[in-house]
């Protein structure tokens, strides 16, 4: 919003200064984009413009809903923030040994992170070199060499070419320029990331003062002990919103959640790229299920910016990885992790991922609505409570800043 019209914006009208919806009300000049050299509402810099990131949390509205719903912000997302931070990929544990990998997918890129013979670990393009077949098809093993199984092409646990079936006769052909082409690959606590950015900042700087709050919560000695994946009909950063809402939507929303929670002395701390949400803890059977697998003296929530958010109490963690499929769809993948996991404790810790379920379900129908409401003519964008949202206000800052990055950078690349 521009700041000389904040004041002006009142409840008679249903957008904030300069939301512009990319429906009917746009000219098809202003789909087209910029004409004539002129920024148009509908154009993708329009809409970016529309938001004003210098607004403070007391005067801020929410990112517009273009931003959600626009395909071309959905691209622009894709190269200017999962392709230039710091994307977890995986467990440690599962590439401790030489030869272990994780495969995935990164700002629409195959990827596969793997331990050298070397114990060093590697990040790669998981691309042939010879007609651009996913060398690696497993999500996650353990390998000697990486087979390409569409010609056979071999490459070693370092990336390089080992060799080429059938390949005698080609000339100006150098092996030793063929090998896979590799990414950043680091890891931090429990958790391998990659970046696809050459000129990225080390994951620890990336992290900044997030490294030091989660580290006494020991969270390095817990084990991991079951997965579950969602696909969800809204934007990715619908959910992101959700989780940030400082808790806004709980007493609403989670009643059994709720009842372990003191809502009143909730807090909400923001930091570097990221935001923490914490609570204390009471005891309560008002849900047995949450009071028994929800413990200790406080819950702790973190975010980090773009897409991570880490929840734990004590003796529990789960790690929320939203990943954004396209402008209506994420999924999002929940790992859940235990203090205990011997058989013993297998009973316990099933009820205690049950209860993460539950909540999540409960978001889930909220999510789809609010996707849907982003598309309506009766709305343009909201106002943020103080109490609560800063750690939206965070995010939609930080995504502002990248976006418009991006957009420079490709305006910059087309000159």
């Amino acid at each position: 919003m521009c700041c000389g019209e904040r004041s002006e914006w009142s409840q008679g009208n249903r957008f904030p200064p300069h939301v512009r919806r990319p429906d009917a009300l746009a000219t098809a000049g202003e789909e087209a984009g910029a004409t004539n050299g002129m920024i148009t509402p509908n154009s993708i810099q329009g809409i970016l413009a529309s938001y004003d990131a210098e607004a403070p949390l007391a005067e801020a509205s929410t990112i517009p809903a273009p931003w959600y719903v626009d395909s071309r912000i959905a691209k622009l997302e894709t190269d200017a923030v999962f392709g230039k931070t710091w994307q977890m990929v995986g467990r440690i544990e599962q590439v401790e040994k030489p030869g272990q990998f994780v495969t995935a997918s990164v700002a629409g890129e195959p990827i596969i992170v793997v331990r050298g013979s070397d114990g060093v670990l590697r990040g790669f393009y998981n691309v042939c070199r010879h007609h651009a077949a996913a060398v690696v098809t497993e999500p996650c093993g353990q390998a000697s060499l990486l087979h390409c199984p569409y010609h056979g092409w071999n490459y070693g646990l370092d990336g390089s070419l080992k060799g080429m079936p059938e390949f005698d006769g080609v000339r100006n052909f150098e092996r030793q320029e063929n090998g896979l082409v590799s990414v950043k690959a680091e890891t931090w606590e429990k958790f391998v990331f990659v970046n696809l950015d050459p000129e990225a900042v080390p994951l620890r700087d990336f992290l900044g003062r997030l490294v030091q709050r989660v580290a006494p919560l020991g969270v390095s000695k817990l084990h991991y002990f079951d997965s579950r994946t969602y696909d969800i009909h809204c934007n990715w950063k619908v959910f992101v919103d959700n989780f940030l809402d400082g808790g806004y939507h709980v007493p609403h929303l989670h009643k059994g959640l709720s009842s372990v929670l003191d809502y009143k002395e909730y807090t909400i701390e923001n930091e570097d790229r990221y935001c923490l949400q914490s609570s204390p803890m009471v005891a309560s059977n008002e849900d047995a299920a949450t009071g028994a697998t929800r413990k200790g003296d406080r819950a702790w929530y973190f975010w980090q910016y773009p897409n991570l958010m880490i929840n734990c109490y004590e003796g529990y963690m789960d790690t929320n990885l939203v990943l954004p499929v396209d402008v209506d769809h994420c999924r999002v993948i929940f790992d859940f992790y235990f203090a205990d996991v011997n058989e013993s404790h297998r009973e316990y810790n099933q009820q205690s991922v049950a209860v993460g379920l539950r909540v999540q379900d409960e978001d889930l129908g909220i999510c789809e609505a609010v996707q849907r409401g982003l598309k309506s003519r009766a709305y343009g964008a909201g106002r943020l409570s103080v109490r609560r949202e800063a750690g939206e206000h965070l995010f939609h800052r930080l995504l502002a800043a990248d976006l418009k990055a991006g957009l420079g950078e490709k305006a910059a690349a087309a000159d």
